[in-house]
């Protein structure tokens, strides 16, 4: 099951760099759909076939793989854009920042004082390389739309990590970060509703320029 897991890891941080390097919102909402089923794969290889496994990985896929990107697509649709024009940092050096942080990540995780199950795998790095990858997105991108990505691909690395605790604390890692995962994306939708509704564009940096 080893290479299954580290072969599913791999496609993740492939996602990873295609959104990082993409301005089509409605290919990086795929793609991140894409990511979120693949990880519902990762309970059932990492811990094996069981009621507990199963439950994470129907959980994982009806939100992270269907659920909340038909949100996202259906926002889309209503705001009517489909690309990211003039992201704050240019998709090559984004590109290059995400290359650093994912190289970054597996030099880290060697320093780490992993219990010797963990050690060869690559669910600590993946982990870290996709929740910086997410905070990249999050931080270097105008659209509103594109930082709930961001988002969602942040929350997808600390499912990584919590598929590894899930054996130790069962339910309590994941229903705690899909809720706040939920939350999340209602507010980011009630935001961009209302942003919509108001403004001709969805690009956040024009906000600071909001007076009382």
């Amino acid at each position: 099951m080893m290479e299954l897991t580290n072969a599913l890891l791999l496609a993740v941080i492939l996602i990873n760099f295609f959104t990082l390097g993409s301005s089509r919102l409605v290919a990086c909402i795929r793609v991140v759909s894409v990511q979120g089923a693949l990880l519902s794969l990762l309970p059932l290889t990492t811990h094996g076939l069981s009621g507990h496994s199963l439950l994470l990985a129907v959980g994982a896929f009806t939100f992270k793989g269907a659920f909340i990107p038909w949100l996202l697509l259906r926002a889309i649709r209503e705001v009517r854009i489909r690309r990211e024009v003039e992201p704050i940092i240019g998709y090559v050096p984004t590109l290059i920042l995400g290359a650093l942080i994912t190289a970054g990540a597996f030099l880290f995780a060697d320093f780490l004082p992993l219990i010797p199950a963990h050690h060869g795998g690559l669910n600590v790095p993946t982990a870290l390389a996709t929740m910086f990858a997410g905070f990249l997105l999050l931080i270097t991108r105008r659209k509103a739309i594109t930082q709930i990505l961001g988002y969602l691909m942040l929350e997808n690395g600390i499912f990584i990590f919590g598929v590894l605790l899930s054996e130790a604390m069962p339910m309590m890692v994941e229903a705690g970060v899909l809720l706040d995962l939920l939350v999340g994306v209602f507010v980011m939708g009630i935001v961009l509703n209302q942003i919509s509704r108001e403004f001709s564009t969805l690009n956040t940096e024009h906000l600071s320029a909001l007076k009382e």
